[in-house]
């Protein structure tokens, strides 16, 4: 696969964990901050206060958190190997440009 393309995956792949983390986790939030004020954990989108217990909901969160850092990750390391890729080692000296040394 050439160089390019790696890096422009890479970038696709950070992004896409950046999203995770921002779009998904920010859901949990109110469950962190439930679990330090309180003993109890209310989920109140349906309009009705349910109990829920809050070590599932930062289980859940902490499942995010790695998926986010995990794709954060694996796309440093793509975007990586695609910098340090062959592309510049494979010129020809027919082909290369500039003074020429004797």
């Amino acid at each position: 696969m050439s160089d390019i393309r790696l890096v422009m995956i890479g970038a696709v792949i950070i992004f896409a964990g950046f999203v995770v983390g921002g779009i998904a986790n920010s859901g949990y939030s109110q469950y962190a901050i439930q679990a330090q004020n309180f003993d109890d954990c209310f989920d109140y989108s349906t309009g009705v206060e349910v109990h829920v217990k809050c070590s599932e909901k930062s289980y859940d969160y902490m499942l995010y958190f790695v998926l986010s850092f995990g794709l954060l990750g694996a796309g440093g390391v793509v975007m990586y190997k695609g910098i340090r890729g062959k592309w510049d080692h494979d010129v020809k000296d027919n082909e290369m440009v500039g003074p020429k040394n004797p």
